[in-house]
C-alpha cells in the first residue's frame, strides 16, 4: 500500500513515519509542502500516486487560532480541502485529523460520533468546518477526532509539566477540566490499523480512561519519581486566550467494529516517559 503523510514532521507525524511499516510511506512537512497551495499539493500527489493519504497538517496552537483566524482557517480548513480535492482527483483514500475542540463541552458523557458540533473556538471552529467540507468532497473519507495528544519530539503537555517540575517545588493544574490523553505513538498505531480496515466514516480515538489535567499531571510526576507537589486549581485562576471545554471526554466505541482497543493513558504515561528518558 502506498501512503503519503502530510505533517510529517509534526509531533504525531513523526511516530506515523516511525510506526509505519511493511508499506510504502513518504512524509512531508511544512517546508516540503504548503497544504494552502494548490499546485504543491498536486505536485505531491502526482509523484507519490498514494492509495492513502493521511493529513495530519494542521495549525494546532490553540490561543494562537484566536489571534491568527485567518491563518487558522487557511490551514487548517482551506488547506485540508486542497488535499481533499487532490485525493479525489486522483481517486485516494484520505484520512483526516480532527479534534475534540469541535465540541462546546457542555456534555457530561463522552461525546459519541453523532453528536452535533458546536466549537467555541476558532482553532475548533476551522476544524469543525475542515470536516463538513471533506465530506463533500469526499464522502467515504475517513475522519478522526482525538483529544490532548502528548508524545516525544515537540511540544505537548506532559513535557511542559516535567520541564516545570524540574526546577519547581509547586505547580498549580485545573482540574474542572476532563478529557483523554492520547500518545502518539497508540494513535499512530491505530490510524495504520484504520487505513489497513479501509476505513470511512468519523472515528473517535484516544487512549482508554478519562482524567483532568491536574490528574495527568499529577500521574506524570508520580511515574518519574520526582517530588513536585501539584496543586488543583480551576480554569478561572489561569485565563488564557482561547476557551478550553470543559468536558471533552471521546467514546471510545467508534473503534471497537475495527478491533482496535488502545491502551489505558495511564499504561500510555510510563511508556511516554520510558521514551523519553531511555535508560542505558
Amino acid at each position: 500500500m502506498r501512503v503519503t503523510i502530510f505533517g510529517a514532521t509534526g509531533l504525531l507525524g513523526r511516530a506515523l513515519m516511525q510506526q509505519w511499516q511493511g508499506d510504502e510511506v513518504s512524509g512531508l512537512g511544512s517546508r516540503e509542502v504548503d497544504i494552502r497551495s494548490e499546485e504543491q499539493v498536486s505536485r505531491v500527489m502526482e509523484r507519490y500516486l498514494p492509495e492513502w493519504v493521511v493529513l495530519a497538517a494542521a495549525y494546532t496552537d490553540v490561543d494562537g487560532c484566536e489571534s491568527n483566524r485567518k491563518l487558522a482557517f487557511e490551514v487548517n480548513c482551506i488547506g485540508a480541502v486542497r488535499v481533499a480535492q487532490a485525493a479525489a482527483k486522483s481517486r485516494s483514500r484520505l484520512l483526516f485529523l480532527s479534534t475534540d475542540y469541535v465540541f462546546d463541552g457542555s456534555k457530561t458523557g463522552p461525546y459519541e460520533i453523532d453528536d452535533r458540533p458546536a466549537p467555541r473556538t476558532v482553532y475548533g471552529q476551522s476544524k469543525a468546518e475542515a470536516e463538513a467540507s471533506i465530506r463533500e468532497v469526499l464522502p467515504e473519507c475517513c475522519i478522526l477526532r482525538t483529544s490532548w495528544v502528548f508524545g516525544v519530539g515537540g511540544k505537548c503537555f506532559p513535557d511542559t509539566i516535567l520541564n516545570l517540575a524540574a526546577s519547581r517545588a509547586e505547580l498549580d493544574v485545573v482540574a474542572d477540566q476532563r478529557g483523554c490523553p492520547t500518545y502518539t505513538v497508540d494513535l499512530a498505531r491505530g490510524i495504520i490499523q484504520l487505513c489497513r480496515a479501509e476505513a470511512a466514516g468519523i472515528v473517535h480515538a484516544t487512549n482508554q480512561g478519562d482524567c483532568t489535567w491536574f490528574d495527568f499531571a499529577s500521574e506524570l510526576i508520580r511515574a518519574s519519581g520526582l517530588t513536585t507537589r501539584v496543586r488543583a486549581t480551576t480554569s478561572d485562576k489561569l485565563i488564557r486566550p482561547a476557551r478550553r471545554p470543559q468536558y471533552s471526554v471521546l467514546s471510545s466505541a467508534s473503534l471497537q467494529p475495527y478491533g482496535i482497543a488502545m491502551p489505558s493513558w495511564q499504561n500510555a504515561v510510563q511508556r511516554y516517559l520510558n521514551e523519553r528518558n531511555p535508560r542505558p
